[in-house]
């Protein structure tokens, strides 16, 4: 019977991992290209008789592209081809792992001295995943500016994390702050990209307009995305480091981890 459990939870753990490296990879190569386009229209304003160049011109594995970015799509034959699966297959092989760890093992709470059942902190978790996709959706629904967007982000972030550290162990804290993060991204791309992209692609059907500006606000969602993957790689090694989540400033670790992640993911948007 153990045997079966560690194949479920190798099957899992290799689906989980193996499904994200798809997903970020798909994330940051777009993310790429779009940081050559905007290279391309920055070029173009500022040599205005020049011709501009429209398409980036790429190599790999022995084949030659030319991609162009439609900012005024046309509806074309061709295939359409949509980046969801592998968002979704990351986040339910994940929930799956995590649930079957964490709240079946009973590594979400201490074995000893813990401040909360481990039924409570089923539920405390569960809540902590919904509220967390709730008031982050609502605070980008509405707020105007990034700068402040991105300061009240971080310090919910922190408060977060020290909670998760005060109720939670130290490797329940750290998978449940990943999780969270982890069902803010796949509620974006299922929630705010993809409908946003359906209805784009509606629009074009019918003959009229698409609202670019609902486009932009996918964009935005994207972006966002990217720069909370890499805490989130962060988190899914932790549990191998336990001067981490095992220190007694474990939330600040945490926290400061965030601000690395964030700092990294900027670099490499602009590479």
């Amino acid at each position: 019977m153990s045997d079966l459990k560690d194949w479920v939870e190798l099957i899992l753990r290799w689906s989980h991992v193996f499904a994200g490296i798809m997903w970020v990879g798909a994330t940051f190569y777009f993310t790429w290209l779009d940081g050559r386009f905007t290279e391309l229209e920055h070029s173009a304003k500022d040599s205005p008789g020049k011709e501009p160049e429209k398409f980036v011109w790429m190599v790999h594995s022995g084949g030659f592209y030319l991609v162009e970015k439609q900012k005024n799509p046309q509806l074309l034959t061709q295939t359409l081809h949509w980046f969801k699966w592998e968002a979704a297959t990351t986040w339910l092989t994940g929930f799956v792992l995590f649930c079957y760890m964490y709240y079946d093992h009973g590594l979400l709470v201490n074995f000893e001295d813990s401040p909360i059942s481990k039924a409570a902190a089923i539920w405390l978790s569960l809540g902590m995943l919904a509220a967390g996709w709730a008031v982050y959706d609502l605070l980008w629904k509405f707020c105007k500016k990034d700068i402040v967007g991105i300061i009240i982000s971080y310090a919910l972030i922190v408060v977060a994390a020290y909670f998760s550290c005060r109720y939670f162990s130290g490797r329940g804290a750290y998978l449940q702050l990943g999780a969270m993060f982890g069902t803010i991204m796949v509620a974006n791309v299922w929630m705010r990209i993809l409908p946003a992209q359906r209805r784009m692609v509606a629009a074009l059907k019918a003959g009229a307009q698409p609202n670019l500006e609902e486009g932009a606000r996918a964009k935005k969602r994207s972006k966002h995305n990217t720069f909370i993957v890499l805490p989130v790689v962060f988190i899914m090694i932790s549990n191998h480091y336990p001067n981490t989540y095992g220190s007694p400033h474990n939330w600040i670790i945490l926290s400061v981890v965030v601000l690395v992640g964030w700092a990294a993911a900027k670099i490499i948007r602009r590479a």
